[in-house]
């Protein structure tokens, strides 16, 4: 089945490559360039899964997921921080704002469509 997932990063060629591999198994993309962006795109729609980089220029990952878990509408929305970070701090960081997993870059493709089963 078709899900709808926001892919968040600053990085065009991680959102092409993410993007391909989830249009390549069914999904529905949705791209924003930071955080800020992402927040501007969550306008009601249903979404099954937020892919996000934490080290973002505007708004970095953490403070986005911050404040999209604070909409209701989004508040049980799964996300999965794709990210180069692979420190403890940060992941602890992104788990207490609602982060579900935590995937480092750089990542097999299908290691990422795991991932994305298990959560959307």
């Amino acid at each position: 089945m078709s899900k709808t997932i926001l892919v968040v990063d600053d990085s065009a060629s991680v959102r092409q490559v993410v993007g391909m591999a989830l249009r390549a198994a069914g999904h529905q993309i949705i791209e924003a360039v930071d955080g800020k962006d992402a927040l501007s795109k969550l306008d009601g729609r249903k979404l099954h899964l937020v892919i996000c980089d934490v080290n973002m220029p505007n708004m970095d990952g953490i403070s986005f997921v911050k404040a999209m878990k604070a909409k209701p509408e989004y508040k049980f929305t799964p996300v999965l921080m794709l990210t180069t970070e692979s420190e403890e701090g940060k992941k602890a960081e992104g788990k207490a704002v609602g982060a579900k997993a935590w995937l480092v870059k750089p990542f097999k493709p299908d290691i990422l469509l795991a991932a994305v089963n298990k959560l959307a």
